[in-house]
């Protein structure tokens, strides 16, 4: 196999050329194309410059052949339109550079066919390893596969099966959305409303349980409501147009995500009505734009650059170890509160 790709008119550039030309052994060289951390950074960066002045292009696809290992990762998430999804890569990409590998990114739409598709083709393009948000239905036999194929995977936001079977990456959601509703109730709010998905995965329940659970917590039991749609702007828009003109519209919204919730302020705002004001608002996610929007909304903030950078710094934990113990990562999901769930000054608070 060649050592690198060259131009048939050109000399070819050898390792040893390249040791010469920096001054190092034949050795630190191959070190250096490895990304040993044995080499000084010095050392390391002389190689590169030598590299670069005879014109010598690394050959990934040969060295693959010569080692077990890819320098590449396979990211599968559900929806890259998601602005979450956006900051998530930004993580990851953030801890793979440092480690100079690379992401290979797919949408799965959450279809289990198109995610299966994406998997294999991952496999035969030999990812070290896999962080994955699973689609909807996924069945929990999936992490086993994966498992036999050799390939660390680590679930990132979503799991399969009641609990986490193996890696782990994400946020409490759970808390988040108990903590919102209390924050609602001390507010004086009763019909609090949850706009949620129309699927159910792991995501989804918790949302759930901690809406439930905090509802149970109020007293609130007969005035739950949950009411389902896709997770767009369009259709948290059209939602809230529907429930803000029924006879027992909500006093407060919690949604699935920012983008409905951002859809919930489009159709408050069409009705006259103000966030905040006439009718509470809170997402999840905390995007960029959640604190930029008129009235600014309060959020459930995720954190989705922390989870990538957490998710990918322990893919390559795992291929370094792949027999370790498995690992939960949870990390904690604040409320943002800002003016779209803040008290009302214009009208009399509920009695609770």
């Amino acid at each position: 196999m060649p050592e690198n790709v060259r131009n048939s008119s050109r000399p070819r550039v050898t390792l040893r050329d390249i040791a010469a030309h920096a001054g190092v052994s034949r050795s630190t060289v191959s070190l250096v194309m490895q990304g040993s951390e044995l080499v000084a950074e010095s050392t390391r960066a002389r190689v590169r410059e030598a590299m670069t002045e005879l014109g010598y292009v690394y050959n990934r696809g040969a060295a693959t052949l010569r080692s077990a290992r890819t320098a590449t990762l396979g990211v599968v998430v559900h929806d890259i339109a998601n602005p979450f999804f956006g900051a998530l890569m930004a993580g990851i990409d953030e801890t793979l550079q440092d480690a100079d590998y690379v992401p290979f990114l797919a949408s799965s739409g959450d279809s289990l066919a198109r995610q299966a598709r994406f998997l294999a083709r991952m496999r035969e393009h030999r990812v070290d390893a896999l962080l994955l948000c699973p689609a909807e239905e996924t069945p929990a036999s999936l992490i086993e596969t994966i498992a036999d194929w050799g390939m660390p995977c680590i679930e990132v936001m979503r799991h399969v099966g009641p609990s986490p079977l193996g890696d782990y990456v994400g946020a409490d959601l759970r808390a988040g959305v108990a903590n919102a509703v209390r924050h609602l109730v001390a507010l004086r709010h009763r019909r609090i409303t949850l706009l949620a998905g129309t699927a159910d995965h792991s995501a989804d329940r918790e949302r759930l349980a901690g809406y439930r659970q905090a509802m149970h917590e109020a007293g609130l039991d007969d005035l739950s409501r949950i009411v389902r749609g896709p997770l767009t702007r369009c259709a948290g828009r059209e939602i809230t147009l529907e429930l803000m003109r029924g006879d027992d519209a909500p006093t407060a919204l919690i949604c699935h995500n920012d983008l409905v919730a951002l859809g919930a302020l489009l159709a408050l705002s069409h009705l006259g009505l103000r966030a905040g004001q006439d009718c509470a608002v809170v997402g999840v996610d905390d995007i960029d734009e959640a604190a930029l929007t008129d009235p600014a909304l309060s959020s459930i903030a995720t954190h989705p650059r922390s989870i990538g950078r957490r998710a990918a710094e322990l893919a390559l934990k795992r291929i370094r170890t792949p027999d370790g113990e498995r690992e939960r990562i949870v990390l904690e999901a604040p409320l943002m509160v800002r003016a779209s769930s803040q008290p009302s000054l214009d009208r009399p608070q509920e009695s609770p």
